[in-house]
């Protein structure tokens, strides 16, 4: 998927224009592997771009996931956080309850009882989130 071509059709279609920084906010954030608040794309940006404004990270990444090349997600931890989409690349999330670690894994078997226990029930999923809660290792052991 080429997201900055997804995105200036987006922002051109709703009468929008597309600046440098939102630019540079969708190549950090394409380029990324981190699932990132606002606040947290904000301050990685302005170490090399100083003028970019808070509120301008907060509606750009809205505007990512409105035309589809980012998910938002709730972790729980009171903060929206923001994913690049891949299409066809599912995983599901392990969410450190202490330190805040996100962790992404692909499990084939959770995938196909899944799918069967839709089958069972006559059930079309047409999308899903899974996200394990709990410790990561280095939280565990100082517990």
């Amino acid at each position: 998927m080429d997201r900055a071509a997804v995105f200036n059709e987006y922002l051109r279609r709703k009468g929008l224009k597309n600046t440098k920084q939102r630019m540079t906010i969708l190549e950090a954030f394409q380029g990324s592997k981190f699932h990132y608040s606002t606040e947290e794309l904000y301050l990685e940006l302005r170490k090399d771009h100083p003028k970019i404004g808070y509120a301008t990270v907060h509606r750009t990444l809205k505007l990512f996931a409105e035309c589809g090349i980012a998910i938002e997600l709730n972790f729980g931890d009171g903060q929206s956080r923001f994913e690049p989409l891949n299409e066809n690349q599912h995983h599901d999330h392990l969410v450190c309850t202490n330190c805040g670690l996100i962790i992404e894994f692909m499990e084939p078997r959770i995938e196909n009882l899944q799918g069967q226990v839709a089958a069972r029930y006559d059930f079309k999923i047409e999308s899903h989130r899974h996200e394990l809660y709990g410790l990561c290792s280095n939280c565990a052991k100082q517990r």
